[in-house]
């Protein structure tokens, strides 16, 4: 009965094809022109540089600018037509929306009938 070193080898003691380490050759791992997808890109081979750091903080900088910018086009009511329209799509498909002037006073009317917590 052979033992399991023998069975990931055919006879001239190279690695089988179904062996795990198919991708590790008998002189050690592939280069990196041999990898799947090429070479590294310089940008990603230098893990080191100030570029990766700079480049988190700008992109971390970036997503709080457009949390920002959501939340206040939310509060002040910028996206309340755009709204209304998906809504009315979604739920009154065979009903005409209003038109967004038609909206605006309607809202505008509601809000003057019905102050609720405003201060003004």
């Amino acid at each position: 009965m052979p033992n399991s070193s023998m069975s990931l080898r055919d006879s001239g003691g190279a690695p089988s094809a179904g062996a795990c380490g198919a991708d590790v050759e008998e002189f050690g791992p592939r280069p990196a022109s041999a990898r799947p997808g090429g070479p590294r890109p310089p940008e990603q081979a230098r893990s080191g540089s100030a570029a990766g750091p700079t480049r988190r903080a700008l992109a971390g900088a970036a997503r709080a600018g457009r949390a920002v910018r959501w939340y206040v086009t939310n509060l002040m009511g910028d996206t309340a037509y755009a709204t209304y329209v998906a809504h009315h799509r979604r739920h009154h498909p065979d009903e005409p929306a209003l038109t967004e002037r038609q909206f605006w006073r309607q809202r505008m009317d509601d809000q003057d009938r019905n102050p609720g917590a405003r201060c003004c």
